[in-house]
């Protein structure tokens, strides 16, 4: 892994459009430093009898089927609408909740 420099922590703060101070500087780079020594003590670990995780569940597929149904959806909408009483403008009026 690459050591973290002035000139390094520069280019990621244009990255990041952030604009470091001069006392920021040096706590940014030893902040930057501890974390990438971090990943340095986690890429030395063994891993290789570990199995990765996929977002805490083991279902590989939570998707349902796509299927055609035979039935026409328009008759269906039909007899639902034609259980509301009136009508209004194009809208199914019910009657009042609250008089």
């Amino acid at each position: 892994m690459s050591e973290i420099n002035k000139k390094s922590l520069e280019h990621l703060a244009g990255l990041a459009r952030i604009e470091l101070k001069k006392g920021e500087e040096e706590k940014f780079l030893t902040d930057l430093k501890n974390i990438l020594n971090h990943f340095q003590e986690l890429q030395a670990l063994n891993t290789e009898n570990v199995q990765p995780l996929t977002g805490g569940t083991e279902q590989k597929n939570v998707m349902r089927e796509d299927a055609v149904f035979e039935e026409n959806h328009f008759e269906k909408a039909e007899k639902i609408t034609g259980q509301f009483p009136d009508e209004e403008k194009g809208y199914l009026k019910i009657p009042p909740v609250f008089e």
